[in-house]
């Protein structure tokens, strides 16, 4: 009598096996088309409130505005192979690459254009490699934003305190093909003076608004819409009255700063409630103060992260 030790193995069928292998690969192609589509995502810097706290953005701001500007025209250049990218001139020929040199407390305003085919950002920092660090007001497009061929921009920086500074195309590993410049800052060449009282009044009005995530704060009006942080111009010795309305859903401050990375640096008595007592939701303030001496300072959100945020502007003394 002979005993059966075979076993009885369930098989699945061919057509189960298709189902699940289509499965498979669709679960791989969304996820591929979700990582590509953020792409610009993953090789990009980190947003500034995220530098600040891990302490990779220079926090040195204009403490006295000398009123002198400097102009820069800058091209962005490509050789015809793409190995090599610079400013105004291609390796080797005269004006590639220009070095500026300043004062602290001198501005330096950058008109730059993309001569090139590919695309570019522009930016200031003081870290001698990398892309990071950008100092916030001197930037010009982003890498997830870029220049494309044609498109050109301009921004301002002011120095905050002598040393070297790098002015570079912020997309990732083009300063390593060469567009790097560098800003060479020596001490201030004495600051400028306030003017006497003017007698001339200006009025300003601000609301604080945010997008839906809350990812991106803003004056008046959310980036690539008209009326988004606005600049303001008066003279040296002006009266000025700011109100601000909080129309968004977030807590708010309002104060004129030197540096935009510190919102202790409020200057003119221009501050509009505080970080410890800000404007809650549908609430308003103002104040009246007179401009100081000419420079070019910013207005922001004085509540910690949100000038990194967005809500930053230029407010220009002449």
């Amino acid at each position: 009598m002979s005993q059966d030790n075979s076993q009885n193995f369930q098989r699945t069928s061919p057509a189960r096996v298709g189902r699940m292998m289509a499965i498979m690969l669709g679960v791989c192609l969304i996820g591929g088309i979700i990582f590509f589509s953020m792409w610009d995502y993953w090789i990009s810097e980190p947003p500034n409130v995220i530098s600040v706290m891990a302490g990779d953005v220079d926090h040195s701001g204009p403490a006295e505005a000398t009123g002198i500007t400097i102009t820069q025209d800058l091209q962005f250049l490509e050789s015809a192979d793409f190995r090599s990218l610079t400013f105004n001139a291609m390796i080797d020929e005269p004006g590639v690459n220009p070095t500026i040199e300043m004062s602290v407390g001198d501005k330096v305003v950058f008109n730059v254009v993309n001569d090139g085919m590919s695309f570019h950002a522009f930016g200031v920092t003081k870290d001698t490699e990398g892309f990071a660090g950008i100092i916030p007001g001197s930037e010009i497009a982003a890498p997830t934003n870029p220049l494309k061929p044609g498109e050109s921009g301009t921004s301002e920086f002011i120095a905050g305190e002598e040393g070297t500074y790098y002015y570079i195309c912020t997309v990732p590993g083009h300063r390593d093909q060469g567009m790097v410049g560098e800003i060479i800052v020596s001490g201030s060449s004495g600051p400028a003076v306030a003017a006497a009282p003017t007698g001339v009044s200006h009025e300003f009005e601000f609301d604080f608004v945010e997008s839906a995530d809350f990812r991106t704060l803003a004056f008046n009006a959310l980036p690539g819409e008209e009326g988004n942080n606005p600049d303001v111009i008066v003279n040296s010795g002006d009266e000025v009255t700011i109100t601000t309305n909080n129309v968004g859903m977030s807590f708010h401050a309002f104060g004129v700063v030197s540096n935009p990375d510190d919102f202790n640096s409020v200057i003119f008595d221009s501050a509009i409630a505080a970080a410890t007592n800000p404007l809650k939701p549908g609430e308003s303030g103002s104040t009246t103060f007179t401009a100081g001496a000419p420079g070019t300072y910013y207005y922001i959100c004085t509540v910690p992260g949100h000038a990194l945020q967005g809500m930053v502007g230029n407010f220009i003394v002449e």
